[in-house]
């Protein structure tokens, strides 16, 4: 038995139902996110492995060094069953964090099914997922992730909106606020050391109803431990991914503000979606198979480019066989190469590569048929990418900008007139296509609709980005239905006449008011 039973029948016993251990940390135990009193001095990882004994053998040692984390369930003689997570720190020598909490009355069936049979035995209907904690998970490799092992126990199920009579009180941990925030169906949270936190739910700001009794700074470091004192070093912002509740991912942003530190936390799904699931008003699906060229996603923050980009990757990686090489800063969506042809590499910016140059260079003799990159930021970007795609790679991109034609020029705007001759060629013989989207609120007020435009670099319109006539390219877009082609306002009329938007938000989103009227006048 090992020496964890002893920590677990005081959790028992004192009607907890978590324990949370780590390296030079002292043991907490909670009841349902309220901290329970347990007196034990820091922890160093000699002690904790003497705790887990021969639950964390040389295999499971093995695996939380390869993968950054590990699951499985252990059955207490004397407390019952519980769910272990353990969480490498980066870093040379071996340092984890442990989260054992108490598992669902079916745990023990769904061990030995899962053990008897290749697949497990689905949840019940009526049987609420359990609630997992948030907690920071170092990116593997993506071929390692793609390829890890399948835990011990199946996925939660899907999130279900939580009907309570108060569904923004807040918790006070950042597991609970989270996890509050994904039963809502938010896509952010916003928390701040002098205000309430604010969740985005459906593009509108929900207020929580209490204010946080913990300072942020103490929050964050709860989940991320000395690897945000890393990443914040002296600089005034750090970008950083997060493992969520309910089987998601976050992206989330620490920034120092005149009034304190702040953090914006976008909820991501695990699983990328399938590119025909996200409602463009054109296929898209071709895009994933072109040879080479650049292929550019813009919108405002959060209109959802991350996930058309993580889209149309994870179709080029199933239905082709390429080398994938990424650039991103998190790493959000972990890709999947499993029963495909194709080779993933994965690389974070600040962590596996210095910046989006360096990488960028290195890409160019990695051997890559698709290059993601997260964001095109400055000119030597830009330029690089624009050199992939001319030299036979496909580049899949970013950029903000509320139309297909404005971000052609703001790419050529990026650069002084003496040099933007010359990237109006590069850009006329490189881009393949330009997908600008919004999310747009419905009608009913229940959730957000997609509206995009899409050109395509036909013959026309690259000439016309040749000559800088910006006009011409938009009439282009306006003919080119059978081209693949569609304006924004055409998108925006359909939704209308499908009543998923009101006109008077079809005006509100639309580039050009007059051709907007055009389409709702035919």
């Amino acid at each position: 038995m090992p020496a964890l039973d002893s920590l677990l029948r005081i959790v028992d016993q004192q009607g907890a139902n978590e324990l949370r251990l780590g390296t030079d940390k002292a043991p907490s135990m909670f009841a349902q996110g309220t901290p329970k009193k347990l007196a034990i001095p820091a922890t160093s990882t000699e002690t904790l492995r003497e705790l887990f004994g021969e639950l964390l053998d040389d295999t499971r040692l093995a695996q939380l060094e390869r993968l950054g984390r590990i699951e499985f369930l252990h059955e207490s003689d004397k407390a019952g069953s519980f769910k272990v997570t353990m969480t490498k720190r980066p870093g040379a020598a071996l340092a984890f964090d442990a989260i054992v909490l108490r598992a669902t009355p079916g745990a023990r069936e769904e061990k030995a099914a899962t053990r008897a049979a290749p697949v497990a035995p689905a949840p019940a209907r009526d049987e609420p997922p359990p609630r997992e904690t948030a907690r920071y998970a170092p990116a593997p490799s993506a071929v390692e992730a793609s390829r890890r092992p399948r835990a011990e126990t199946p996925p939660p199920p899907p999130p279900v909106v939580a009907q309570h009579q108060h569904p923004y009180r807040l918790a006070n941990s950042l597991e609970e606020l989270v996890a509050r925030a994904i039963d809502v169906g938010a896509s952010d949270v916003h928390v701040s050391e002098t205000d309430p936190p604010v969740m985005r739910v459906h593009g509108r700001l929900v207020p929580f109803e209490e204010r946080l009794t913990t300072p942020l700074f103490e929050l964050l470091r709860s989940s991320f431990g000395p690897y945000l004192d890393a990443r914040l070093g002296d600089g005034a912002s750090c970008d950083l991914a997060l493992e969520l509740p309910r089987g998601a991912r976050g992206r989330v942003n620490v920034y120092a503000t005149s009034r304190g530190l702040a953090m914006a936390l976008r909820i991501l799904p695990r699983e990328v979606p399938a590119l025909k699931s996200l409602g463009f008003p054109v296929p898209l699906d071709d895009l994933a198979r072109l040879p080479n060229g650049l292929v550019l996603v813009t919108g405002a923050t959060g209109s959802g480019k991350s996930t058309t980009l993580a889209a149309l990757t994870q179709e080029a990686v199933a239905t082709r066989s390429v080398v994938l090489v990424t650039l991103e800063d998190p790493i959000e969506y972990v890709f999947d190469d499993r029963g495909t042809q194709s080779l993933i590499r994965q690389r974070q910016i600040g962590r596996d590569v210095r910046d989006f140059a360096t990488g960028l260079r290195d890409a160019l003799r990695e051997d890559p048929d698709v290059l993601l990159i997260g964001e095109m930021r400055d000119a030597e970007s830009i330029q690089l990418a624009l050199t992939a795609a001319e030299t036979g790679h496909l580049v899949l991109a970013s950029l903000h900008s509320r139309s297909a034609v404005s971000a052609v020029e703001r790419i050529i705007d990026t650069y002084p007139p003496e040099r933007q001759g010359q990237i109006r060629v590069m850009l006329a013989d490189s881009l393949r296509a330009v997908v600008a989207q919004r999310l747009i609120p419905r009608e009913s007020g229940e959730g957000r609709v997609l509206a995009a435009e899409v050109m395509r670099v036909t013959t026309s319109v690259a000439s016309s980005i040749r000559d800088g006539k910006p006009s011409a390219i938009r009439s282009a877009m306006q003919a080119g239905r059978g081209e693949g082609m569609i304006p924004l306002e055409r998108s925006l009329v359909d939704l209308v006449k499908k009543r998923a938007i009101s006109v008077e938000t079809a005006r509100a989103s639309a580039n050009d008011a007059a051709t907007l009227a055009q389409y709702m006048a035919t």
